[in-house]
């Protein structure tokens, strides 16, 4: 994996077949489409709500914005077909424990089963070990399977924290440290 750190501290990481760099105005219609696909499960204020929102006009100006969503989780790009297909990265509000950022991936369904949400999260944890984190912590829902088996095969481990909403099943708390 490379790294490079662009003017603006912006942060480019490389796999064999990824690349994850910031976002692009334009890639707003793939933020939209990972909404869209999101699991009924998935609680409301993370889908689209019932008058259509966010929109694409919406997350392009989160893009620009460099709001949350677009600043610290970085397109993953394939590097042959050149397109993007979800996100990866860390974030860090205030929800986990103090300099322990959370891991956090999304990729488009029809990718999914190809390794590439483990591909780009292996580069991420060496991105975080190199920037001196020391541990990360990671959320997932416990229908999730797919989810759960990536943060197993990246060595996260439940920690057996669970948070329990009954509209929306468990969601448990894993950690990994680096």
């Amino acid at each position: 994996m490379e790294t490079e750190v662009t003017p603006g501290r912006e942060v480019v990481l490389e796999t064999d077949r990824l690349l994850l760099r910031p976002w692009r105005v334009a890639e707003a219609v793939v933020q939209r489409e990972l909404w869209t696909e999101r699991d009924p499960r998935v609680p409301q204020h993370r889908r689209i709500d019932a008058d259509g929102h966010p929109t694409v006009a919406e997350l392009e100006d989160a893009i620009r914005a460099g709001r949350r969503s677009s600043a610290r989780l970085l397109a993953i790009e394939r590097k042959v077909a050149g397109d993007v297909i979800g996100y990866c990265g860390l974030i860090d509000d205030g929800r986990g424990f103090e300099g322990e950022p959370e891991l956090a991936f999304e990729l488009l369904r029809r990718v999914w089963g190809r390794g590439y949400a483990t591909e780009a999260s292996m580069a991420v944890l060496d991105w975080a070990r190199s920037s001196g984190y020391v541990r990360l912590w990671a959320t997932v829902w416990e229908w999730n399977t797919a989810s759960r088996r990536v943060l197993d095969k990246l060595g996260f481990t439940e920690t057996g924290r669970r948070e329990v909403d009954a509209a929306h099943s468990a969601t448990l708390l894993t950690t990994r440290r680096l």
